[in-house]
């Protein structure tokens, strides 16, 4: 069995050793074996042995055809308060509906006031959130701002702004 010597606490195991030590002598690193075709660096990439490159030119060319830019400042704040308008729309909608009090002759027309009041509670959400879908690939913002702003008319809680019990 071999004592270690202070120099091996300055190695890795496998790892070529510097020849100008003294008392060493140069040892081969093992081969390793090829890395798979999935694995190999795109040309003038460097990465550490084991590590592979995801993504690379292909992927940030794909960003760039589909148009993901920035929303600027102004945007993004007016995208904010219609958000706001919209959730101050749900609670309007929440409070007027839930003083709206209706006893129905069967349990179909119950029931289905019931769903009604919980659709007009949802709507502003609704809207808001399927104008973001619909508009997300759009090139222009506008139409999406003009469909926003249509809805922040349409769905106004008119019961509760005009106190109606």
């Amino acid at each position: 069995m071999s004592t270690p010597s202070d120099d091996d606490a300055l190695s890795w195991a496998g790892d070529a050793t510097d020849a100008t030590l003294v008392g060493q002598t140069p040892v081969a690193a093992p081969k390793k074996k090829a890395a798979p075709a999935a694995e190999v660096p795109a040309a003038g990439t460097e990465v550490a042995p084991g590590w592979r490159v995801v993504g690379g030119p292909k992927a940030e060319a794909v960003a760039v055809s589909t148009g993901s830019t920035q929303m600027s400042s102004v945007l993004l704040l007016v995208h904010g308060i219609l958000a706001g308008v919209y959730l101050l729309y749900m609670i309007g909608w929440l409070f007027s509906m839930g003083t709206l009090l209706f006893d129905g002759a069967d349990p179909l027309t119950t029931s289905m006031t019931s769903i009604g009041k919980i659709f007009a509670v949802l709507a502003p959400a609704l809207w808001f959130g399927t104008t973001l879908w619909n508009t997300r690939h759009s090139g222009s913002l506008r139409w999406r701002i003009i469909a926003l702003i249509a809805g922040a008319i349409v769905l106004a809680p008119i019961p509760f702004l005009l106190g109606v019990r």
